[in-house]
């Protein structure tokens, strides 16, 4: 475990220890793999030399700087990151803020970049490590509303993180009470991830400032907004608790509307049942289903990956076997490089089997709801597994990537000649490189 974590962050607080965890069924309860390191979380050899420096009793420094070889390897900020969605305005890139797509602004305020609990799938690892330079981060809003304001086009602010409800509610306010404006009437919804909800339903209900954290979501309702909290919901224990039940009830309450997503995770929730369950609670609870996503290409991506078929199965089955209420979530989705792309299944074309495929998201709206095809590989389990199909060579938006991400590089080498921005990539997407 110390070999493990010293490579992905880990973190585990005492409500999920004594609460969620049975520890009768360890190491294979669900709730444990969600938060424990696990030995396969990394490969092999990179743990065999780790646990040799433990057990050699080696200084913290050489540890470390051990792990951050690991961490390097193991792709720390994916789907275009970097290098892709933080804005650059005037030569320079704006911190802390994300914007992949047209409607859409993701903010990590600086004092939300930690969690409750460390999910051991999570793809934002990065962001909770410290010997990492790469971290998404801002320590105020003034660029945020400038930016906001020059780009009419966005209706939703995500702040995110981390999980900006470890803040307390005053500290979240200074964030979040600039985007009520007048100025920028044009943002119809403030979103808000978090995994607050299961990993410490007390920040809605007996925290000292729980009634005031709801207050705030009021004052957002009364602008006309909507304040949607993002909520991660990776199995159906997490819903069992009378206190997070009744944190759902008082997040609803207060206005606000719940919607849950949660990637498919081997040893987890791998299974039709597990998210029949999920959905089915969270209807009857008032919590929204909004996506099943695919594990993404980072972290312990090989300890927790589950094939793209296996996952349609599991999808199809929870879906088949619950009401219209619990039917709204989306999935299996990769939310990848290009975009947000959902399997919407598998189907024989021209004599060829397939993986039906489109964009429910995209760096390019036009991409929205265009089909595509790619050959049905049973092991595939990201985009970058998969091959066109039809005879096509490479997929209808790779070139445009390519054309995107070559404007930004020459753009960062003219606003910095001589080194490369920080928002190129260490190990670039094959999607680029085809």
């Amino acid at each position: 475990m110390k070999a493990v974590s010293a490579v992905l962050p880990f973190r585990v607080n005492s409500y999920v220890m004594d609460t969620l965890i049975d520890w009768s069924a360890v190491p294979e309860d669900p709730i444990y793999k969600l938060v424990f390191p696990q030995p396969g979380m990394i490969q092999p050899e990179d743990l065999s030399r780790l646990m040799a420096l433990v057990e050699k009793g080696a200084s913290e420094e050489r540890l470390s700087s051990e792990a951050r070889k690991v961490q390097r390897s193991l792709n720390a900020q994916p789907g275009g990151q970097k290098e892709l969605n933080v804005p650059v305005v005037d030569g320079k890139p704006l911190q802390g803020i994300q914007h992949k797509y047209r409607e859409t602004v993701l903010f990590f305020p600086a004092a939300g970049q930690t969690c409750h609990s460390h999910c051991t799938y999570c793809f934002r690892w990065a962001q909770f490590t410290q010997s990492l330079e790469d971290r998404f981060e801002s320590h105020e809003t003034r660029s945020l509303v400038r930016y906001l304001r020059s780009n009419q086009e966005v209706t939703d602010v995500l702040i995110t993180g981390g999980d900006p409800l470890v803040m307390r509610s005053d500290v979240l306010r200074q964030y979040v009470e600039p985007l009520l404006d007048p100025s920028l009437d044009h943002i119809r919804n403030i979103r808000i991830g978090t995994k607050s909800v299961t990993f410490w339903p007390h920040r809605f209900v007996t925290d000292d400032d729980a009634d005031d954290l709801l207050r705030l979501f009021e004052a957002v309702r009364a602008t006309g907004r909507q304040i949607a909290i993002m909520a991660h919901f990776s199995h159906p224990r997490e819903m069992e608790t009378a206190v997070a039940r009744r944190a759902i009830r008082r997040i609803r309450k207060s206005g606000a509307v719940i919607r849950s997503q949660s990637p498919v995770v081997r040893g987890v929730n791998d299974s039709p049942q597990t998210w029949k369950e999920l959905w089915t609670r969270q209807a009857q609870l008032g919590v929204i289903p909004y996506y099943m996503f695919v594990v993404r290409d980072t972290g312990a991506q090989e300890y927790f990956k589950v094939p793209l078929v296996e996952s349609i199965e599991i999808y199809n089955q929870a879906y088949r076997a619950v009401s219209g209420l619990g039917r709204t979530a989306r999935g299996p989705v990769m939310s990848c490089t290009p975009g947000k792309i959902l399997v919407d299944g598998t189907a024989r074309v021209a004599g060829q089997d397939v993986f039906v495929l489109k964009f429910l998201q995209g760096r390019d709206p036009a991409w929205v709801g265009r089909p595509f095809f790619a050959r049905l590989d049973p092991q595939a389990a990201w985009i970058d597994d998969l091959e066109p199909a039809l005879g096509q060579e490479e997929f209808f938006f790779e070139a445009p990537l390519r054309e995107r991400l070559a404007r930004r590089r020459a753009a960062a080498q003219r606003d910095r000649p001589g080194s490369p921005p920080h928002w190129v990539p260490r190990r670039p997407a094959q999607l680029y490189d085809r």
